[in-house]
């Protein structure tokens, strides 16, 4: 029978960042569970990722943090990739947007659209930011979405609502780099008239057809795909900016170009086609092989990255003519974390590299919880609590329990040989017809991208186990009918057998495992559910324990990590009161030269300092022996509350205060002037 070739993709994570649960759970580990069982099931499948590394965003962190954007993607590339690898995420290729071979192709398959004019050019008045003297790309606008009212829309997308903006749709717009309201000046950009392809876009979303030929099984696309699609096209699908006014990114290859590059929306899918090209250099293939003729294109996405697959980047690959479109966009929708949603700039996150770290052991545990609550077609959540009882009665209450008691009673009984399989009871064979159904299950659910239930069905497969133990109970038997336990024995081990292939797409660690105790190995999907998979005769060797239970003192310290970064967060406390602007300038505050410093005795916190205020060289007492040495301040620039009445603190009277700069951790820093002012400069 001929096997469907597969070309494989999992969303671009954005390089400015690392990777928590979230991502994780609704793109790379659902992603990894279906090209794992391609494999298993001999397709020819490539598997291609990599780390999206343009866009505003990225230039927007590395002003921030005073650094450049290329420091800031091989910071966030590195730690990405490292968790995808620990995390045994099996691409073929984790590939990147900032290298040479991904600028060519980017620019060559721009030119390919601008010779056969898929773009319009047009020239239009766009936010600019005159403190910062260059244009303001979509995100680094923010305002207020005129459609949910939200006030932390950006520019091209209010994320609270998910409506599709322009930057001059919102109210009250501010550049995110000032701060201040950005003015208008005139600029040109390449356009892709969406517009345009309404008629094929609207045929091959809903029917699966374009052009007479059946493309895809419409009925396979899950809703929210296939409604927010058609919501975009319904409200009629509008031009589309495909460069930008930024000096970080895909240059714009073409006269007028000069200080544009690719929108990253153009620039980012791509990627996925220059990853390709760089595997098959490096694995001597042909790239072509996997983006044209009869092959199925698979994204893996989160349902906020929808229209981009399944319109934008089907309208480029169809315009440049020779490329495949999707089969299929399995969309995932959101994962919350205890109650709240995953926010990376609250710290609201489980961070996968952190918890590989802590837990190198459980990372088959993670992966299971995970899928068992996929948010395959609605929001789902994890709490650790969750995650105790998943394991402890599913993973080591059912299968390690199930696993356990074969592979121990056969070493107890047998040496460990698997015994021979005498006369079948009626119950023998409902069990093995059951276990020789439920590979057949399994596939139909992952080819249908049901990988949730299809989970669940190779669970079923140990629960039938542990089932069919109870029921028999050959440890009672074993004094009265040995020759009905080794029947016993031999089905178990061959349940036993089937779960080292079943299991493999979602478990693999574990899967090995068991293949290891059996002395048994197949990566064939085809030989699953056979009840003859290991002979008798043949030796296992004595197991471990498959899973250990998850204490309570886990999860105690989990929640209680999390909630400390709420309290972290809490430490920014509020706006203080109003107060009139006289009452802010009956305050005398001075720059100060720090002349000497020695400890209060018999206080921890309290450092005595002598001050030159310009005016006069005072005493005052400050809180700061925890942060700072009396050595290593001497000579230090500070700012003076003058006029503060003068008090006794520790028999040292003080007269003023140092002004500090305090962070959400308690730790303190000195409020000094950013040029080389002298003592006694008023602060206003």
């Amino acid at each position: 029978m001929k096997k469907d070739k597969y070309t494989v993709t999992a969303a671009l994570p954005y390089a400015n960042g690392p990777l928590h649960l979230g991502h994780i759970a609704g793109v790379y580990l659902p992603s990894d569970i279906f090209v794992r069982f391609l494999r298993m099931n001999h397709h020819d499948v490539a598997f291609i990722c990599g780390s999206d590394e343009h866009g505003a965003a990225i230039t927007l962190r590395a002003k921030k943090e005073g650094t450049t954007p290329q420091e800031i993607v091989d910071k966030y590339n590195g730690i990405i990739g490292k968790a995808f690898n620990d995390f045994n995420i099996s691409f073929d290729i984790f590939h990147r947007t900032s290298s040479p071979i991904h600028h060519e192709t980017a620019q060559e398959f721009f030119k390919v659209l601008e010779s056969k004019d898929h773009f319009t050019k047009e020239t239009s008045e766009q936010y600019y930011d005159e403190d910062y003297n260059q244009f303001l790309a979509d995100r680094y606008i923010t305002g207020t979405c005129p459609k949910c009212q939200s006030e932390n829309a950006y520019g091209d997308q209010c994320e609270k609502c998910g409506s599709d903006l322009s930057p001059t749709e919102l109210i009250n717009p501010t550049s995110t780099l000032s701060g201040k309201t950005p003015v208008m000046k005139t600029t040109s950009h390449w356009y892709l008239p969406m517009q345009r392809h309404e008629e094929w876009l609207t045929k091959w979303i809903k029917e699966g057809n374009l052009d007479g030929v059946q493309q895809h099984d419409p009925k396979k696309w899950r809703n929210q795909v296939t409604g927010q699609c058609m919501s975009w096209i319904d409200n009629g699908l509008r031009p589309r900016a495909m460069t930008r006014d930024l000096d970080w990114g895909v240059k714009v290859p073409v006269e007028g170009g000069d200080g544009k590059v690719l929108y990253v929306w153009l620039d980012a899918p791509i990627g996925y086609i220059s990853a390709t090209k760089q595997w098959a250099l490096d694995n001597n293939k042909d790239w072509k092989d996997y983006w044209t003729g009869d092959r199925k294109l698979v994204h893996f996405i989160g349902k906020d990255n929808i229209v981009f697959h399944a319109i934008i980047f089907p309208i480029l690959l169809k315009t440049h003519e020779d490329l495949i479109l999707p089969d299929n966009v399995p969309a995932y929708e959101f994962l919350n974390l205890e109650g709240d949603k995953f926010s990376t700039s609250r710290n609201w996150a489980v961070w996968l590299h952190e918890y590989i770290e802590t837990y190198p052991e459980k990372i088959d545990e993670l992966k299971y919880v995970l899928t068992s609550i996929a948010p395959e077609t609605k929001d789902s959540e994890f709490t650790w609590k969750e995650y105790q009882v998943r394991i402890n009665s599913e993973l080591a209450d059912i299968l390690g329990n199930f696993v356990n008691r074969a592979l121990v009673l056969t070493q107890k009984y047998y040496d460990g040989v698997v015994p021979e399989l005498g006369t079948l009871t009626e119950f023998d064979k409902s069990v093995l017809a059951q276990m020789e159904e439920i590979p057949a299950k399994i596939s139909k659910l992952v080819y249908d991208y049901k990988l949730r239930e299809a989970q669940a069905e190779a669970m079923n497969l140990a629960r039938l186990g542990n089932k069919y133990l109870a029921d028999t109970e050959p440890w009672k038997l074993i004094k009265t009918d040995e020759n009905r336990v080794e029947t016993i024995m031999n089905i178990a081990l061959q349940i036993t057998a089937n779960l080292s292939i079943v299991l493999q797409p979602f478990l693999p660690n574990t899967a090995d495992k068991l293949s290891e105790f059996l002395d048994f190995k197949s990566t064939d999907w085809d030989v699953a559910g056979s009840s003859n998979l290991i002979l008798a005769g043949h030796t296992t060797k004595k197991p471990s324990i498959l899973f250990q239970k998850i204490e309570d003192e886990m999860v105690e310290k989990e929640v209680a990590k999390l909630e400390a970064s709420k309290v972290v967060e809490a430490n920014h406390e509020a706006q203080k009161e109003t107060v009139e602007c006289d009452d802010f300038m009956k305050m005398d505050i001075r720059t100060g030269i720090i002349l000497e410093a020695e400890k209060v005795k018999k206080a921890k916190k309290l450092l005595q300092l002598i001050v030159d205020t310009g005016l006069d060289k005072r005493t005052i007492v400050s809180g700061i022996a925890e942060y700072y040495s009396p050595e290593e301040i001497i000579g230090k620039k500070v700012s003076v509350l003058m006029n503060l009445a003068p008090r006794k603190i520790r028999g040292v009277e003080s007269q003023g205060m140092i002004l500090m700069a305090e962070n959400a951790k308690g730790e303190l820093s000195f409020v000094v002037p950013e040029k080389e002012f002298e003592a006694g400069c008023e602060v206003r």
